[in-house]
């Protein structure tokens, strides 16, 4: 997967899952996507801005994790996810990317 197939991914199952409530950017190192949940409906962009959970995660990796190949909280456990901020968030992630 690319990083535009990737964002097409997450902006899919974003608009079927309900508000997240918060903020939430994924942080690749040179790209970003950030989901903003913070209305009636989640909204995703590619703005690097402050959010209230930021997930710093190599692409390749949020791809399996979106496959069903990289459990997120073994992922987590592993270092592969570093998360920044309201881990209330982050946890939601899992039900999220399913």
């Amino acid at each position: 997967m690319s990083f535009e197939s990737t964002l097409n991914a997450i902006t899919s199952r974003a608009a079927t899952a309900s508000s997240l409530g918060s903020s939430l950017k994924f942080d690749f190192g040179d790209q970003q996507i950030l989901l903003d949940g913070t209305g009636d409906s989640n909204v995703v962009s590619t703005e690097n801005k402050d959010a209230d959970c930021t997930v710093s995660i190599k692409l390749e990796d949020l791809e399996a994790m979106m496959k069903g190949d990289l459990n997120p909280m073994m992922a987590f456990m592993s270092g592969k996810i570093k998360v920044k901020g309201d881990m209330g968030v982050a946890m939601k992630l899992q039900s999220f990317l399913k």
